[in-house]
């Protein structure tokens, strides 16, 4: 289906060695966990298998098998015990012990790299401890600057039939497009229960919106009336699809849309990656001049004596802040933070057939 104000963008193609990273995010209940299984099984009904990672921590049961589950490296409750934490702290935490090791993450997918079109990357039901926190920003990044990428925006469809509900959704989908700085799709889930037309059509027609909110003059509603006026454009610039992760209708239509985010990854967003890249490197060198015409200097000034450059030269030990290396290591052997090396697993197809549950 088409989307609202579809953004135009340079045909590129996507190299064929470079899978596809689908980030699933969603608030709790949107269906976000059930979603994965559908998108699991529909690839493998298409005997096009994706690369499953799992990074809820908290979860109990996943319905579909996951190559890589942090459940596997890192002990949530073991976690929440040791620093006394609450559910989103040690979600929080656990998601902090394994953004340390996801470069052994990105060495197994790149050796499947060349087997796989996709990888669905499964986060946490607290959409907030994974958007906003260094960890899941360590994540995204590493992915995106590796990986052709993409945002997947959850949302749960009969809770948007309320123009206030709507527009929260859709604040938190400009949020986390801002933030990520990806192409972005919205996902609106559960059609099987009600049609998601409603939704597209009140991004694309302004004054249908406005007409929903007549019905109530509450204060709410008269910010929402003046932050539609905002996401206009936001909307001009966004794929919406619907689907159902309990009946599979959509499945074709959420694909092409993610091929087509693909596209847009190297025409728009690698572009400004490379670009944000080569203006660090410059500053980096910028730093290592200045740092180099300071040592000038002081070589000058000392008119031959001795630099101390190491602090223990002078008798004196140096006051260190922060954890020692080894102490690193143990913390993560009392969690259970083992190499993956061990822990990669398969996808299980008797976990992946296509299941309405």
């Amino acid at each position: 289906m088409e989307s609202p104000g579809e953004p135009k963008i340079e045909t590129t193609e996507v190299p064929a060695s470079k899978p596809v990273v689908c980030l699933v995010i969603g608030m709790a209940g949107s269906g976000k966990t059930t979603l994965m299984q559908r998108l699991n099984a529909h690839l493998h009904t298409n005997k096009t298998p994706a690369y499953v990672i799992n990074l809820d921590p908290a979860v109990l049961t996943l319905p579909y098998g996951a190559n890589i589950d942090i459940r596997d490296t890192v002990k949530y409750k073991e976690v929440m015990k040791e620093y006394k934490l609450g559910p989103n702290g040690a979600i929080m935490t656990s998601l902090n012990l394994f953004a340390t090791r996801f470069d052994q993450v990105l060495t197994y997918v790149d050796k499947r790299s060349s087997e796989v079109k996709y990888v669905l990357v499964d986060t946490p039901g607290q959409i907030e401890v994974f958007t906003w926190s260094a960890s899941g920003a360590i994540i995204t990044d590493s992915l995106a600057s590796t990986y052709p990428s993409v945002v997947v925006y959850v949302v749960d469809t009969p809770r948007t039939v309320n123009p206030s509900t709507f527009m929260s959704n859709m604040l938190y989908a400009c949020s986390i497009l801002y933030k990520t700085q990806l192409p972005f799709i919205v996902v609106f889930n559960k059609t099987d229960i009600a049609s998601h037309e409603f939704a597209v059509n009140w991004m694309r027609d302004f004054e249908s919106f406005q007409d929903a909110l007549t019905s109530d003059s509450s204060y709410m509603n008269n910010l929402t009336r003046s932050m539609s006026l905002v996401l206009d454009e936001f909307y001009s610039n966004l794929r919406a699809v619907g689907v159902s992760a309990v009946t599979g209708a959509g499945m074709d239509e959420f694909f092409q849309a993610v091929d087509d985010a693909a596209k847009e990854y190297y025409s728009v967003y690698r572009v400004e990656l490379d670009r944000r890249i080569a203006k660090k490197q410059a500053q980096e060198e910028k730093r290592r001049e200045r740092e180099m015409a300071k040592l000038r200097r002081d070589i000058e000034a000392s008119k031959g004596g001795t630099i101390v450059l190491d602090a223990s030269q002078t008798g004196k030990t140096p006051k260190v802040h922060g954890m020692r290396e080894a102490s690193v290591t143990d913390e993560f052997n009392s969690f259970g933070m083992d190499d993956l090396d061990d822990e990669e697993r398969e996808s299980d197809d008797d976990n992946s057939e296509d299941s309405d549950y």
